[in-house]
């Protein structure tokens, strides 16, 4: 046999195995994520301190966007501990963001929205992996219209439209849906390739967590807007 086939099959492991392997990681980061928020709601001066310096809380915005870049575009070329550590980093970072919204939004409505919209992910990332359909077109068109959500949500920054606002959420609820079936297809199809290594295997897994975490949190704030109560 070729050494070569050999090595590839030792790599190689089942769907249903990194699958699990990356909805296991990200859940890992979701509940980093949940775990920093609580965290800092329970240091009432350092929350203080984000909220109102905005210095201090783009600052973190910023370095979470730029560790997110990094991590998506050199995790293959990255040992498998540093993509790790990164992807937690980023999580913990992306709690920390999250956390005004605990001051807007009640718990209830807060944890009821988090219900609706693990429901819908699972929904739509179990319709990607069963799916005979290839999303490759729609993937493309949910990419654009993501562009457009975010350009809509800038300029809304200074209009302050109402009708922008709630566009752009319904817009941006559909896009995360369909991105979210894409991507789950997507890696369905990276694994029937098969990895060159054990270790190339596991960096994939790490990276397509992050995928799919950035799907389900963007959905999870989008659903807020519809479901959230506000505090009085």
């Amino acid at each position: 046999m070729d050494q070569r086939t050999v090595i590839g099959s030792r790599s190689q492991v089942s769907e249903s195995d990194f699958l699990s392997r990356v909805y296991g990681w990200m859940s890992i980061g979701l509940g980093v994520s949940a775990l920093a928020s609580f965290w800092l709601m329970a240091q009432p001066e350092l929350l203080k301190a984000i909220v109102l310096n905005r210095v201090l809380f783009f600052g973190l915005i910023i370095a979470e966007i730029a560790l997110v870049i990094w991590l998506s575009a050199q995790a293959v070329r990255m040992s498998v501990p540093l993509a790790t550590s990164l992807f937690l980093g980023y999580s913990f970072l992306n709690g920390l963001t999250l956390t005004p919204i605990f001051l807007v939004y009640t718990n209830v409505s807060i944890y009821s929205t988090f219900a609706i919209t693990a429901g819908t992910f699972f929904f739509f990332s179990v319709y990607g992996m069963t799916t005979k359909k290839d999303l490759t077109s729609i993937g493309g068109l949910m990419a654009m219209g993501l562009i457009g959500v975010i350009i809509a949500s800038v300029v809304n920054i200074f209009l302050k439209s109402t009708m922008l606002y709630w566009i752009s959420t319904f817009v941006g609820i559909a896009v995360f849906l369909g991105l979210t079936a894409w991507d789950t297809q997507k890696l369905k199809a990276i694994h029937a390739t098969g990895f060159e290594s054990v270790e190339m295997q596991k960096k994939v897994a790490i990276l397509g967590a992050l995928t799919l975490y950035l799907d389900f949190i963007n959905l999870f704030i989008l659903l807020l807007r519809l479901f959230g109560k506000r505090r009085n």
